[in-house]
């Protein structure tokens, strides 16, 4: 008997020695139809390794190739699976100096169908976000007795991962930065890793395509601009913490671009080109010129059904204050929608942040020719921060009824064929409930 028990006892503990070297993930990042980027965080210096097969074909394994995981990267590494046939699911697993690592959740990931020229498009489920605050106690503000600390309901993951999204979007906020970690390497690292180690937000990391943009607390400090001297640590802690197809244009920033079936995601950024929010002798840079003229080119060549543009703050809110688009750079607002009218650019949908609540904005805009065009944005927000009730804001393009002052997560749902596609929009509580609902039709 103490044979046994010892067995067991050496047994569990070989095998949580093997889970103890994960520090964070695996993760999905953007999958395409002939290649998926995977990501995994170790807690020291390690060879990492993803073995993958098709759900239909078990027998054969396929590797990614072996990567040395290093400190200067915070211990993390971005592996491809380059053996991928479309429209497939594959399970996955982590190996960590060449022994697997077993997690109690499943890891699974899905490649994009070919279905141009030959079926409808796909159905697509996403599910969205912001403002990701985990408590660290003695780094947080004070909690003012019979308070609350600012980070909770972190089980808000598990009813994401439970609804089995093709695609996450992160919206940005979605790590805090605290005043100890602002400038320095150690810090941003320190505050990533605390982040994405949180154990309710691993199974939904594991199986669905994770999209990110920033905002200013994963840039850095609140309400940061293009002056902030941390924003090199940043952007490579972006880079190294998340798996976006790309970071950026010419080395700055940290702009891209996804494709899933019939939709296309242009992901901005407002925090690497902005002008300081106080700036009083000019006129403000929000996205900044060169950025704005890429975005509005960008959109105009898209021959997507939905155009989603992630922005960590409000585009369309007509309120002029806080971070708002039209309190910091009215003239990019305008110049912005302009083209949208000009160039008739259907169906551009903003997905936003920052809030601490979630709404619905909508306007119209009328091109030369007399079309009248929707243009939408849809705030969702906090995931975990505190909320903040917003009702009375005077946001003269608010849905009615769309307001929510209360921890939430986003899902859309893209179905219909190809002639008859329409956006269903879900708001959910913390629990998976639904409290709001909204459907699109393309123009």
């Amino acid at each position: 008997m103490l044979k046994k028990n010892l067995f067991l006892f050496f047994l569990i503990a070989y095998c949580w020695g093997l889970f103890a070297q994960l520090q964070s993930g695996p993760m999905v990042g953007y999958a395409y139809s002939k290649e998926v980027m995977l990501w995994v965080q170790t807690k020291n210096s390690a060879s990492v390794q993803i073995e993958y097969w098709d759900s239909d074909n078990p027998k054969t394994l396929k590797e990614t190739e072996k990567k040395e995981t290093l400190k200067e990267d915070g211990y993390t590494a971005h592996l491809i699976a380059d053996e991928v046939e479309p429209g497939r699911k594959y399970f996955y697993r982590v190996y960590i100096n060449g022994k697997e690592t077993v997690v109690n959740y499943p890891l699974y990931f899905k490649t994009p169908a070919l279905w141009q020229h030959r079926t409808a498009p796909p159905e697509i489920k996403i599910a969205l976000g912001s403002c990701v605050y985990v408590n660290e106690t003695q780094y947080d503000r004070p909690v003012k007795e019979g308070g609350n600390p600012y980070g909770g309901n972190y089980e808000i993951f598990t009813s994401m991962a439970k609804q089995s999204p093709d695609i996450t979007l992160w919206l940005g906020d979605n790590t805090y930065l605290r005043e100890v970690d602002w400038y320095s390497k150690t810090g941003v690292y320190h505050r990533y890793t605390h982040t994405r180690s949180l154990p309710e937000m691993q199974p939904l990391l594991g199986s669905s395509v994770n999209l990110a943009i920033w905002d200013d607390h994963d840039y850095g400090p609140n309400d940061s601009d293009r002056t902030f001297t941390g924003k090199e640590i940043t952007r490579k802690a972006f880079k190294d913490f998340w798996a976006n197809p790309s970071c950026g244009r010419n080395g700055e920033g940290t702009e891209s671009f996804y494709e899933w079936g019939d939709v296309q995601f242009f992901m901005t950024d407002d925090r690497w080109f902005r002008s300081p929010n106080d700036m009083k002798s000019e006129k403000r840079d929000y996205f900044g010129k060169n950025q704005l003229d890429y975005l509005i080119e960008s959109l105009i060549g898209s021959k997507a059904t939905f155009k989603f543009v992630l922005v960590g703050g409000q585009v369309l809110n007509s309120l002029k204050n806080y971070e708002t688009l039209i309190n910091i750079a009215e003239h990019e607002r305008t110049y912005l929608l302009d083209k949208i009218a000009k160039e008739e650019i259907k169906n551009v949908i903003f997905l936003t942040g920052d809030r601490h609540h979630s709404e619905l904005s909508v306007t119209e805009v009328k091109s030369p020719s007399g079309k009248t065009l929707k243009v939408y944005d849809w705030t969702v927000s906090p995931l975990t921060s505190s909320a903040y009730d917003a009702s009375k804001e005077e946001n003269s393009y608010r849905v009615p009824g769309s307001h929510y002052g209360a921890r939430n997560f986003g899902i859309m749902q893209i179905t219909g064929p190809q002639k008859e596609r329409q956006l269903n929009m879900k708001l959910l509580d913390i629990q998976g409930k639904e409290v709001w609902n909204y459907t699109i039709k393309p123009e």
